[in-house]
């Protein structure tokens, strides 16, 4: 039996910050580009992720990062740490790339650095990464998430065909994180709020699902977030209405309570897998 192959770590691009944007309370958008713009894969996919890595600045490390050398070098809590992120756009023309950001003051650690990036600020990322592009044979589109989810299924509402129909349910705190998303005439934007609960708390996404008039036909759905709330949309999607897998693409974003480290380690768990 031959020895499994070692997967070799994805090259790191290193771009420059050219621009933030304020989006809302929440949301900060990150425009990067360089020279080494080119440097990043190909994938034409609609649902687009990175890795972001982010450097302790006290530690004047300097991207893109040799992570083995530095591993033997540092303690594991000085080594640059990894966040995926979805690519907003990116206009390869223009060789530029924008990431979205949910900010929550200083909780975190992509949210606060793109709070305080400024242009000339190191972008250091691999990828991207996705496979997900809307099918053209659906009757109609059903998208659900909260703000994790919000540029991904932003991304997705843009690659619908001009004659689409459908609902996305969009979970954020109130009225003043509703973004101006381009979707066709015939998808229904429906914004639900946590007035003030935590993100992860609710279960506001798998009861409008559930509750909800579905139109006819065979629906393509895109439902993506917190680990739990996809639990319980699993549920509604797979036991409730039936969907099959062909239908569905499902993923959870984050977990409530865990950083990323522990909720990546915990997809090898039971409790971290939401599909079999």
């Amino acid at each position: 039996m031959s020895a499994p192959a070692i997967r070799k770590p994805r090259p790191q691009v290193v771009l420059s910050v050219l621009e933030t944007i304020r989006l809302g309370p929440h949301m900060v958008r990150v425009i990067a580009g360089g020279e080494a713009f080119p440097k990043l894969l190909e994938n034409d996919s609609t649902d687009r992720y990175v890795k972001l890595l982010f450097a302790r600045p006290e530690l004047g490390l300097v991207p893109p990062y040799d992570l083995e050398t530095l591993a033997e070098q540092l303690p594991p809590g000085d080594l640059p740490i990894k966040r995926t992120y979805t690519v907003r756009w990116m206009d390869r023309e223009r060789q530029l790339l924008a990431i979205d950001f949910v900010v929550h003051g200083d909780e975190g650690i992509a949210g606060p650095w793109a709070a305080r990036a400024r242009p000339g600020d190191p972008l250091v990322l691999m990828g991207p990464s996705g496979a997900w592009t809307p099918k053209r044979d659906a009757d109609w589109y059903l998208f659900a998430g909260d703000e994790a989810a919000l540029p991904a299924i932003a991304a997705g509402l843009e690659a619908l065909p001009e004659a689409a129909t459908g609902i996305a349910w969009l979970e954020v705190d109130d009225e003043e994180d509703i973004l101006p998303l381009q979707a066709p005439a015939g998808v229904e934007l429906r914004w639900l709020f946590r007035r003030g609960r935590p993100a992860g708390t609710t279960s506001l996404l798998a009861d409008a699902v559930a509750a909800a008039q579905w139109p006819e036909g065979r629906a393509e759905a895109f439902v993506h977030g917190e680990r739990g709330a996809m639990k319980a949309l699993r549920d509604v999607l797979f036991g409730q209405r039936g969907l099959e897998r062909t239908q569905v693409s499902l993923s959870g974003y984050w977990a409530y309570g865990r950083a990323e480290d522990r909720f990546q380690a915990e997809k090898r768990e039971p409790i971290g897998k939401i599909l079999d």
